[in-house]
């Protein structure tokens, strides 16, 4: 890197490498350094009386061994307190010259740990626990050692007359420098150990009802699974084109085909779509599919799968979600789409033809157009009048045909399908169908969406032939269903963005600038 683009701070930083080196101290040594002890471990067996901490022995006293960063040191002459950060939380280190540095040379304390050690600096502590005379738990060091140099300060955040200086919470730094995000905002973290709870669980469950994980290709031949614009890449090798999956759908019934009782993938989904607080081109989702079920067995499976994550997540069946507590104790109301649309515009889209439903779209001044088929405009209405409405967890069932090219006919209902959508706090966080297992009837859903894509609409479905030649082999009678990831974790986690529940969010490329065109705009 270029001197010129380094700030003070950088410079000071780098300055101080180069004399902990000449100094003969690695900076960042290879060795192995263990540690028997996290701060909340310590805090804990303390306040629990596990462990004592009132002898004046202190060979008497828990013995520790801790690693992580310097994030405060007060300095007070021959002794110091400094906060050390580890991957559970934060605890006071109680440091002395005469403990760390017991022999004649003091440069261990006086040069490196007063001038040459900086926040942030990962360094490693061996000692024993004690309590201050305030009462507070913490270890006094009896070795110091660095582990790793820091050459980027951290902002940590001072408070001068009440007011906040360095706070690092601009939603696009955090979000592109998460690992500094992580470090210095405290909660972050805690929302990704929530994550990992969450995807835990779901696993747990599936797992104890006796379904498969699998894994399906990332790379496909065709799009398929989903109505949505893919993302393109070209195979070398092949020299061919090829899709990031939009959806495991496909290759997932195709195990069904193949004897599995019940599969299910966890796995990254691409969709070269728009971003929002609700939506990430790259997204996580569950997709699972059992044999001899229908979509009524799905809904009451996906009350108890929700209510059990919950309750994993959050102690309870409900969350405080912007404001609104929202339950996932079972049962959930159930909604057919078109009574949804009429409950909330008064317009009843039964037995009426397109361009009926695109004229009262146009009525409501919706951006609608000749490329919408009839599915498409009943989604759009339902997407403008009624989606946002729905706070507590609610199935909205029976699609039209016309919008559902997977799924079964209804078994008593002509011209809608076997499908339901899970509609919490105002957003959509599952699909599930009675599958469509009639290869005949599914070639005919193909075709239509191939009229689809001839009138110009890009999320169409492209026909699968050997899909329908794997049905054809005949697929019993199955139910399936795909949860968004990252949604159930905002609804668990209680987060408004989607960026909050992802660690790395896309976002537009980094516009990079040296000091020298910083000094030149000004």
């Amino acid at each position: 890197m270029n001197i010129s683009e380094l700030s003070e701070q950088e410079i000071l930083r780098r300055q101080s490498l180069s004399q902990l080196r000449e100094m003969g101290i690695d900076p960042y040594p290879a060795a192995e350094f263990p540690t028997n002890a996290f701060s909340t471990d310590i805090r804990q067996k303390v306040d629990s009386g596990e462990w004592n901490v009132e002898s004046e022995d202190a060979t008497q006293l828990p013995q520790v061994s801790i690693a992580g960063r310097l994030m405060s040191r007060r300095i007070m002459g021959k002794a110091s307190f400094i906060e050390l950060q580890d991957s559970k939380g934060r605890i006071q280190v109680y440091v002395t010259r005469d403990d760390i540095c017991p022999d004649e040379n003091k440069d261990l304390y006086n040069v490196v740990f007063k001038k040459l050690l900086d926040i942030g600096d990962f360094i490693g502590i061996k000692g024993h626990v004690f309590r201050t005379k305030t009462g507070e738990t913490s270890v006094h060091a009896k070795e110091l050692t660095l582990l790793s140099k820091s050459l980027k300060p951290l902002p940590i955040v001072k408070y001068k007359d009440g007011v906040a200086y360095d706070k690092f919470d601009d939603p696009e730094l955090r979000y592109r420098q998460r690992y500094v995000d992580l470090v210095v905002n405290e909660g972050v973290k805690d929302t990704f150990l929530q994550r990992a709870t969450v995807i835990r669980t779901l696993r747990k469950v599936l797992d104890e009802a006796g379904y498969t994980e699998v894994e399906t290709p990332t790379l496909q031949s065709i799009a398929g699974g989903a109505s949505a614009r893919p993302f393109i890449t070209h195979f070398n090798a092949l020299d061919q084109d090829m899709y990031m999956r939009i959806a495991t759908e496909l290759y997932l019934k195709r195990l069904i085909v193949g004897g599995f009782e019940g599969v299910y993938e966890i796995g990254k989904n691409f969709r070269n779509e728009g971003m929002d607080r609700n939506h990430n081109p790259e997204f996580t989702c569950m997709e699972l599919y059992v044999q001899y079920k229908d979509y009524n067995w799905m809904m009451s499976f996906t009350e108890k799968l929700l209510e059990t994550i919950c309750i994993a997540v959050n102690g309870k069946p409900e969350r405080e979600i912007d404001g609104n507590i929202v339950s996932f104790k079972a049962p959930y109301r159930r909604l057919p789409i078109l009574e949804a649309i009429q409950e909330k515009t008064g317009f009843d889209c039964n037995g009426k033809t397109e361009d009926e439903i695109r004229a009262f779209c146009k009525q409501k001044g919706m951006d609608v157009d000749e490329t919408m088929g009839k599915g498409k405009l009943i989604d759009e209405l339902f997407g403008e009048f009624c989606e946002g409405t729905f706070i507590q967890p609610t199935f909205i069932t029976d699609y039209p045909v016309e919008m559902s090219p997977l799924t079964k006919m209804h078994r008593s209902k002509p011209g809608l399908t076997e499908r339901f959508e899970l509609m919490v706090n105002g957003k959509e966080l599952a699909n599930a169908y009675s599958e469509l297992n009639d290869p005949i009837d599914q070639e005919e859903r193909f075709v239509e969406q191939m009229r689809l894509a001839d009138k110009g609409d890009d999320e169409a479905m492209i026909i699968d032939h050997d899909f329908l030649r794997a049905l054809q082999y005949g697929m019993p009678p199955t139910s399936g269903i795909g949860i968004g990831i990252d949604r159930l974790v905002m609804l668990m986690t209680g987060k408004t963005f989607i960026q909050e529940v992802l660690f790395f969010p896309q976002m537009k490329p980094e516009v990079r600038t040296t000091k020298s065109e910083e000094e030149s705009e000004d």
